[in-house]
């Protein structure tokens, strides 16, 4: 018996099968204009030919018919986070569309909960547009910003913090430290946002930023406590998932 746990976001879809012990197969797509085919596509690729348990969770979680249930992503990304990394107190995830803050307590249950889907200057799009306006890759982020002194950026919307890059870029302000500047912007904003609870200690950071050592240093640095990630980051909400139909089906 498996369990396959699938989180529907704005961005990506991700999937893993979990044995009940490890993560035995993962698979990650772009969600596209089609959530439903993506959930779809996630859950026959992993599905093969084993006997399986469904959870779905995030945006899409309604979209795969055949699941056998459904649960909130916020439920799920501090489930999944608990499972990839022992003894933190809370949870940052940005993700594509909006950014979640979770406070556990010392059983690893949610005991309350922030999100911000409401401006899109916390999240990953923002970012995304960023690097778009300065022509690069955000997979190449790290490598991008190396070492670069940034560029303060005083807009604290999307919309006005495109402008005010554009014209950074007409003064010959260079891209590498206004990608830098916004960077700082984006886990300053977060980081306050999360002060909002009593975050203490230890905060794992998730979702697909969480690769970049940049952010997680700009973020450690600005919320003044340890952060940790992993390398299945991105897979957290769909690691929940799927150990919260372990537990059900009582392989965990």
């Amino acid at each position: 018996m498996y369990t396959i746990g699938i989180d529907s976001g704005s961005s990506t879809t991700k999937g893993v099968l979990f044995d009940g012990k490890e993560i035995v197969n993962k698979m990650i797509i772009s969600t596209g204009a089609n959530p439903r085919r993506a959930v779809s596509k996630i859950y026959n690729e992993l599905k093969e030919d084993f006997e399986v348990y469904t959870v779905t969770t995030g945006y899409g979680r309604d979209l795969l018919e055949i699941a056998d249930k459904k649960v909130t992503e916020i439920t799920c990304h501090g489930i999944g986070a608990s499972f990839l990394c022992k003894d933190i107190t809370g949870v940052i995830d940005i993700g594509g569309q909006d950014s979640k803050v979770i406070l556990l307590d010392n059983d690893k249950n949610i005991m309350d909960f922030l999100m911000n889907d409401k401006c899109a200057a916390g999240t990953g799009r923002f970012l995304e547009v960023m690097m778009r306006i300065l022509h690069q890759d955000i997979d190449d982020l790290d490598e991008y910003v190396d070492c670069e002194n940034p560029v303060s950026i005083s807009s604290m919307c999307a919309v006005f913090a495109e402008s005010e890059i554009v014209s950074l870029l007409a003064n010959d302000k260079p891209g590498e430290s206004i990608a830098m500047g916004v960077i700082e912007s984006m886990c300053k904003r977060t980081a306050n946002f999360a002060k909002r609870l009593p975050i203490e200690k230890h905060i794992f950071f998730s979702g697909g930023l969480a690769k970049s050592k940049v952010i997680c240093e700009s973020l450690e640095k600005n919320l003044n406590l340890k952060v940790s990630t992993h390398k299945l980051s991105q897979y957290t909400g769909a690691i929940g998932a799927a150990v919260i139909g372990a537990k059900k089906v009582g392989i965990y």
